[in-house]
């Protein structure tokens, strides 16, 4: 019998859900919103139904396909304890008790758990994507945040209490900007697709620089898909957002390195899009911020997992490393 698992990822505006195979192929998925009201029962309730749907879809797919269990990628995930707690980007308050109110729906299933979604992406990538035979490797996650996942002697880090690997909190510039989280001066404020934006504002602001492309969005219609068309038209601003935010961004890894000397560094995510726009200043910045004794030695690549797929791929690549775990 072919098994499958049910992959979910939890984003701030989106919740895919997809049934993955062992080979890492999303065999049928599916998109709700992930809802701005704060009432977790009754996501819970939309997401049971479309679990249920996409499960009925497999078996008319094919009727030998087992579902061995449910792997959930969400922010301020904890691992040891199923809960999703405080996160910033998301309506549910406080402390979510997440696999126990999804287990009341699906008692039977052999395998439920839940981690930080860059933790699931770290997974993916070790299983499916280009992480594969590395032992000691870090996945940055460039979104509406910076997540990291950090897996040391082919385990995924979680630390004493489940939270470990929030390299986007790290500090880059003290009493810089404010971070989603509360914080000043984080990467992520600096990093993520929202902190390109808010670099291409400040860069539009020095410049005066009404000839810009840029210059002709609102700043709730700019994202870092524009900043990238108007950077490939010659556009030097968006260029000069990406040499900015890759300079910012390889003084994070640097730091990421001096802590686990990694073979490598993946990074995923929008952003990555832009290819060599960002991923040249990062490189550069990276290495002009080791210490000699890592200069030259760590890769930084870009993920190897399907853009689109690779959420709903690491979540499920977690429900199948669980039941590895149960033989």
């Amino acid at each position: 019998m072919k098994k499958v698992a049910i992959g979910i990822d939890i984003g701030g505006t989106n919740t895919a859900i997809g049934v993955v195979n062992r080979e890492g192929d999303v065999l049928v998925d599916q998109c709700i919103p992930t809802p701005k009201h704060g009432n977790i029962d009754l996501y819970i309730q939309d997401l049971t139904l479309s679990i249920r749907e996409l499960m009925k879809s497999v078996k008319l797919l094919n009727e030998k396909s087992e579902v061995i269990g449910i792997g959930i990628g969400a922010p301020n995930a904890n691992y040891y304890t199923g809960t999703i707690e405080h996160a910033p980007n998301l309506s549910f308050k406080g402390i979510v008790h997440f696999v126990d109110l999804l287990k009341i729906q699906f008692p039977d299933m052999k395998v439920m758990a839940i981690t930080n979604d860059a933790n699931a992406a770290a997974i993916g990538e070790m299983i499916y994507g280009g992480a594969r035979g590395m032992r000691n490797f870090v996945v940055f996650t460039l979104g509406t945040g910076v997540g990291s996942g950090i897996v040391v002697n082919g385990d995924l880090v979680y630390g004493h209490d489940g939270f470990a690997g929030e390299c986007g909190h790290m500090m880059l510039i003290p009493d810089g900007r404010v971070c989603g989280c509360g914080g000043v001066g984080h990467l992520e404020a600096y990093c993520s697709a929202p902190g390109m934006k808010r670099t291409a504002f400040e860069l539009l602001a020095k410049y005066h620089a009404t000839d810009s492309l840029l210059a002709s969005r609102c700043y709730n219609e700019l994202d870092s898909k524009f900043i990238y068309e108007a950077a490939l038209k010659g556009d030097k601003v968006a260029q000069e957002v990406f040499a900015l935010t890759g300079k910012w961004l390889g003084q994070g890894l640097a730091d990421t390195v001096h802590h686990l000397s990694p073979e490598a560094i993946f990074l995923f995510g929008g952003p990555l899009a832009a290819g060599d726009y960002i991923l040249n200043p990062t490189k550069e910045s990276m290495e002009q911020h080791l210490l000699p004794v890592f200069k030259n030695k760590i890769k930084i690549l870009p993920s190897k997992l399907k853009l689109g797929d690779a959420a709903i791929v690491g979540a499920s690549a977690l429900a199948f490393n669980e039941f590895e775990k149960m033989k």
